[in-house]
């Protein structure tokens, strides 16, 4: 039986180290924290030694392509795969950063949006039967999805969204928003917000491929917001620990094979959320 193996990305700090320790004590094989730096990641799983948790450390930078496919090479080469991957590292501008609302579409759906999407198009076809794949979004999703237009709304929740029809829209949403046209289009205020939409939209997008194209392996694909929690990204005021927003993603990278549901939902406090 080879070593089964968990991979989160982003996890050198915040609610990805704090899924990576989880794991850590509740996986049965190898954990990997990734980071773009090495040497914050190496830090990381030093730190976690010195609680007696042995977490294996792999440089990942989702913004980077090559970086990317570094590691899908890796980590097929190594294990033929992966078990469960977690969609964790992502940025936020803060509430009263002055950086143009057109740069914050582009910078955070770079990353939030198209880098992790670029992710699964190298990890999700290595996933391997039984596989857990958890894509952390958050409660803004839903809220800003509520604040489209009802024509955009009704194409975000729709049952034949495809991939590159979600891609077409990520992009107008970028686009216009740096001819400040973005609310002529349906679009809100709201970049973080529709970086998050687009990565549920993606989830359940990809749910339906896996269900449609591995029918018999079992594979789970959910996105889940973790909570309010208190990281450098959310600040201090946020009520959750790390640990604490850690539970809801580590309870779907661990649901037990022959479990069929959540399959292509939104979680939130273990709970399927209306989308």
């Amino acid at each position: 039986m080879s070593t089964r193996v968990a991979v989160v990305t982003g996890s050198n700090k915040g609610i990805g180290l704090a899924i990576v320790r989880a794991l850590c004590t509740q996986f049965d094989g190898d954990v990997y924290l990734t980071a773009r730096d090495v040497g914050r990641g190496e830090e990381a799983v030093k730190a976690l030694s010195s609680e007696g948790l042995k977490a294996l450390f792999h440089q990942l930078d989702i913004d980077d392509l090559n970086s990317i496919k570094t590691a899908a090479a890796y980590f097929k080469e190594k294990y033929g795969g992966v078990d469960i991957l977690i969609n964790n590292a992502g940025i936020a501008f803060k509430v009263a950063d002055t950086t143009p609302f057109a740069v914050q579409a582009e910078v955070t759906l770079k990353t939030n949006f198209f880098a992790t999407r670029d992710m699964l198009t190298h990890f999700l076809p290595m996933v391997k039967a039984g596989g857990r794949v958890v894509n952390i979004s958050s409660f803004v999703s839903p809220r800003t999805l509520n604040k489209c237009s009802p024509d955009l709304q009704q194409r975000f929740r729709s049952e034949d969204l495809t991939e590159d029809e979600l891609v077409g829209l990520m992009q107008r949403f970028v686009d216009e928003a740096k001819k400040g046209e973005h609310k002529q289009g349906g679009f809100p205020d709201s970049a973080y917000g529709m970086s998050k939409v687009g990565l549920t939209a993606l989830t359940m997008i990809h749910a339906r491929c896996v269900s449609k194209e591995r029918p018999n392996d079992g594979i789970l694909v959910n996105a889940c917001c973790p909570g309010w929690v208190h990281t450098d990204m959310a600040g201090a005021k946020a009520p959750k620990s790390p640990d604490e927003g850690a539970v809801t993603p580590v309870y779907l990278a661990l649901l037990p094979p022959g479990v069929t549901e959540p399959h292509g939902k939104f979680v939130s406090d273990k709970e399927v959320q209306p989308w």
